[in-house]
């Protein structure tokens, strides 16, 4: 059985060239048979990856010290799980203006966050009654698991956490303020903006769940429940494997087994969260999609989708290359004639 390597990173830090720097990272994410999605912005890099073990090694040692980045990513940390089945279908570099959006400019993440707590210290730290523990991810994110005593802010998207803490915390009597999320990046950021608007005592987990799980012993642990995650797995238990969550085609929600047994629940269809949400046509859209998956699994072969995208990637290789080559002759209208002399 082929076991997959998942990695997810993120560093905060000023990557002025971001945008140049799309083209290297995909092609070198494709050449090592690296799957999944890397967001970039001026602000950082943030992503999910899977691989074999040592495609992900290697590729994290290539980005951390290649001189594509300037040496600008030593710091980049990334905490690991494993699964028996492929969780990406193919290889994403995004541009964006954000690495996670909160929508509040001028947050100084890499120069004034929270106090990072080690996964082996967040137990006492969270215990203590004077601390108030905050779950920064959505709601949805929520109802599969978190930390014993911890509080849901009830957002539906990153972008409602400012409002949730201008409306429902307060420096004057929320002295000391403990937050988590997945892998410790919106925590980077929450824990900024608490700061920024008055709290002094901010603390965040190192790592997130993820490192808590992968580092605390489960007899030991204060973590319920299962932690969602942004690819096919769904979610994962206190063991990293996948868990016993899958995920609603139409509408990407996590999905429990007395879900699937819904009346509404149509695989690949929709589930009772949006059934009769979707239009007419985008449930023949979904109907489609996934007779196309069951006739590509009893052929044994990939689902048409990722065969598309691959071409679809290759032909956007071929262009962005002519495009370059155009922009140079610009540049240097001498060099065609150059490069024939040579």
């Amino acid at each position: 059985m082929n076991q997959f390597y998942v990695a997810t990173l993120y560093q905060f830090v000023k990557l002025q060239e971001y945008e140049q720097l799309k083209l290297p990272l995909l092609r070198k994410m494709q050449k090592m048979k690296i799957k999944g999605t890397i967001i970039l912005a001026r602000e950082g890099i943030n992503g999910s990856i899977s691989g074999s073990a040592e495609s992900i090694d290697i590729f994290l040692k290539w980005l951390r010290n290649d001189s594509i980045w300037n040496k600008k990513l030593g710091g980049l940390e990334a905490k690991y799980s494993m699964t028996d089945k492929a969780p990406f279908a193919r290889a994403k570099v995004k541009l964006k203006k954000e690495i996670v959006t909160m929508g509040i400019p001028d947050i100084q993440t890499e120069k004034d966050s929270g106090t990072y707590v080690k996964p082996e210290d967040w137990n006492e730290l969270i215990l203590q009654p004077d601390v108030v523990t905050i779950d920064v991810r959505n709601n949805y994110e929520i109802q599969l698991g978190k930390f014993k005593g911890s509080k849901n802010p009830q957002t539906e998207s990153f972008r409602e956490f400012p409002k949730f803490a201008r409306e429902s915390l307060n420096p004057n009597k929320q002295k000391k303020v403990a937050m988590y999320c997945t892998g410790g990046i919106r925590c980077e950021k929450a824990t900024s903006y608490l700061k920024k608007i008055g709290f002094e005592e901010v603390y965040h987990l190192r790592g997130g769940i993820l490192k808590y799980l992968e580092d605390v012993p489960k007899d030991d642990s204060l973590w319920e429940g299962e932690c969602f995650v942004f690819d096919e797995r769904v979610a994962i238990n206190h063991s990293l494997e996948p868990g016993d969550y899958i995920q609603c085609h139409a509408c990407r929600m996590p999905l429990s087994k007395a879900d699937i047994n819904h009346p509404q629940y149509i695989l690949g269809e929709s589930c009772h969260l949006c059934y009769q949400k979707k239009s007419p046509q985008q449930q023949a859209r979904y109907r489609e999609r996934q007779k196309q998956i069951q006739l590509a699994k009893s052929r044994g072969e990939t689902h048409i989708g990722e065969e598309i995208n691959k071409k679809n990637s290759e032909r956007r290789f071929k262009k962005l290359a002519l495009k370059k080559e155009q922009r140079e002759l610009q540049k240097n209208p001498t060099q065609m004639i150059d490069n024939k002399d040579s």
